[in-house]
């Protein structure tokens, strides 16, 4: 993943969170950012603003400039928090340690879906509600990653068009980058940053696919799972495990024709959900009806999540889930560091070709194998002690 960025990819930041490619920007009413698909930026920016956002920050104007609520430096910090560069990774941590304490207020809602489901325009309709009532909304939206580059092959694209230019949203495509379960590494790092920022709801968008949901579950305070009606047998193909990670089921586009089918999925979800053991108290997982396009039952869906917080806060449930979710962190932060310490290692970099060679020829056991890069990492950890 590329850890550079043009003015022009800081500009953009600075009026929609997202990254651009191929797309260009317009100036729009209120001198906000519009999208306009196939143009060619202007370039409009000062050379005030130009020489800012070439320029790398200090610790100081990270963490002054987030309290500040600014947007170029936000999506700088968001930047310097992904790149895999040491000296970035030692500043980022610095940032952190200086923002935590301005962090924490805000609602945290984890979504995902099987692709076509209609997670970003859900996440649109929700967002656009949730800024005309006064709130602030950060959008991780996770994408999958570039087999070649590791970079994210949505992120050129601004997918919510209307949200991607309201001056309270801020939107963040992130490729996944062959992390755990399709979400990106440091998707809990801007959680927080956009906290710090003054966003009180910020909203993690997953992919829909492999393990990303457990992971998003594990850094939200409520996790909605949004499914289709009229798609054949409701319950086909929906992991158990998934289910059992759900707050609250919305089942979307239930408008027009597929307005029966839908009522008729409710009854069949809420069935299902009753047989499954929740882990929260005094909640058992609702299943509503909403149509993203018509804008109808999306302030259901936003009651429900407040109702969930109302619950949880008062009989300490969502205290005890953070303080998990912190615990958790730490530990998956110390396997992660590990396992880039000895992907890099150059013992292990020399030696691992040509075992996966004569592993995957079935000349040599997998567990011998990995013994040999095991020995070859800590052996020379330990010369160095």
């Amino acid at each position: 993943m590329s850890t550079d960025r043009s003015s022009d990819d800081l500009e953009r930041e600075a009026h929609t969170g997202a990254e651009s490619g191929e797309e260009g920007t317009s100036r729009g009413s209120g001198g906000r950012m519009d999208v306009r698909p196939g143009v060619t930026s202007p370039g409009s920016m000062s050379p005030l603003l130009q020489r800012r956002a070439r320029r790398e920050l200090s610790i100081d104007e990270h963490v002054e400039g987030i309290l500040a609520r600014d947007r170029i430096v936000l999506g700088k910090t968001i930047t310097l928090i992904e790149s895999l560069r040491p000296e970035h990774t030692r500043k980022a941590l610095e940032v952190m340690e200086r923002l935590l304490p301005h962090t924490g207020k805000s609602v945290r809602v984890g979504i995902t879906g099987v692709p076509g489901v209609g997670k970003s325009t859900f996440i649109e309709a929700l967002g656009s509600m949730l800024t005309d009532a006064g709130h602030r909304i950060a959008v991780l939206a996770i994408d999958p990653s570039s087999q070649r580059s590791s970079g994210s092959i949505m992120g050129d694209k601004t997918r919510m068009e209307k949200l991607s230019v309201d001056a309270n949203a801020f939107i963040r495509p992130s490729p996944s980058a062959g992390s755990l379960g399709g979400v990106a590494r440091k998707t809990r790092e801007a959680m927080l940053v956009c906290e710090a920022a003054g966003f009180d709801v910020v909203i993690v968008e997953t992919v829909g696919v492999g393990q990303s949901e457990t992971m998003v579950h594990s850094m939200v305070d409520f996790f909605l799972l949004l499914m289709l009606a009229g798609a054949g047998d409701q319950l086909q193909g929906i992991k158990r495990g998934i289910m059992e990670l759900a707050d609250a089921v919305a089942i979307n586009k239930a408008d027009g024709p597929n307005e029966q089918n839908a009522r008729r999925a409710k009854t069949e979800y809420e069935g299902a959900l009753h047989l499954m053991k929740y882990p929260a108290p005094d909640w058992t997982p609702p299943v509503l009806t909403c149509s993203a396009l018509a804008r109808a039952g999306i302030d259901e869906v936003w009651n429900t999540i407040e109702d969930f917080r109302t619950r949880m806060k008062a009989n300490g449930w969502l205290e005890k889930k953070r303080r998990d979710q912190a615990l958790a962190w730490m530990h998956d932060s110390i396997a992660q560091s590990l396992q880039d310490r000895f992907r890099g290692h150059e013992g292990v970099s020399r030696l691992m070709p040509e075992l996966e060679k004569l592993v995957a020829a079935g000349e040599l056991p997998p567990l011998l194998a990995a013994q040999r890069l095991l020995e070859a990492f800590f052996d020379e950890q330990i010369s160095t002690l």
